[in-house]
């Protein structure tokens, strides 16, 4: 089984209360090889919410306390994004899941790069926190992009 962003699937769970749907993954869930998860969500979000990116560095940082997840209306909602985190973490664990096809520049799931914290649309390197902690716990992590790119190549 491999973990997906619920938004790829078609689950209307992004900020701005719509999808990042692709029939490619939204036939993976058909067929059950998928299991969607909203990081975001799971850490009490509501949908839609405020859109957020990661001010002074990325995932790990935030997860270290020197960063923070920052809602363009300037809530500070880190705990909220480290909670639904952990939340994915658990149930990755309980679920043997070794891989994660995650929705890119998300400050939760992003892989790879993510928004820069200035709400400009400029990209910077690192993960979101959702991505840094499985990461950081020996999950292999890729965005939807490369994923499609990589197809059945990849070693999810």
């Amino acid at each position: 089984m491999i973990l997906i962003s619920a938004c790829l699937c078609g689950i209307n769970c992004k900020y701005n209360g719509k999808n990042n749907s692709n029939p490619v993954f939204e036939a993976m869930l058909a067929r059950s090889e998928v299991l969607p998860v909203c990081p975001e969500q799971l850490g009490g979000l509501p949908t839609p919410r405020p859109a957020c990116e990661i001010v002074g560095g990325t995932g790990i940082e935030v997860l270290e306390g020197k960063a923070r997840v920052i809602s363009n209306d300037k809530q500070n909602l880190s705990d909220a994004f480290i909670k639904g985190a952990e939340e994915v973490l658990h149930i990755v664990k309980n679920a043997g899941i070794k891989g994660a096809i995650f929705q890119s520049r998300s400050p939760s799931c992003g892989c790879g790069h993510i928004y820069d914290g200035t709400f400009s649309s400029h990209l910077i390197p690192g993960d979101g926190v959702t991505s840094a902690l499985l990461r950081k716990h020996g999950i292999k992590v890729i965005n939807e992009a490369d994923f499609l790119k990589l197809g059945s190549d990849t070693d999810l």
